[in-house]
């Protein structure tokens, strides 16, 4: 379990999407362009800081597995 910046994708109050960012100010960037880039009304797009679970890629990266939210 680490802490780490997430991007969220929200879709009707849900979480449909989640992924890892290097830092915040990049997260908040990467969300500016995602905001833009969406049409749909009940889109939303959130950077947070929060616990997770991580698993390893087959290409050595890292992806979250669950994110604890406290």
């Amino acid at each position: 379990m680490e802490i780490v910046v997430a991007l969220l994708m929200i879709v009707n109050n849900e979480i449909k999407e989640h992924r890892i960012q290097e830092s915040m100010s990049i997260c908040l960037k990467h969300k500016r362009i995602a905001s833009r880039g969406e049409t749909g009304t009940n889109i939303q797009h959130q950077c947070i800081r929060s616990k997770a679970e991580l698993e390893d890629n087959i290409d050595g990266s890292k992806s979250i597995k669950k994110l604890i939210l406290e």
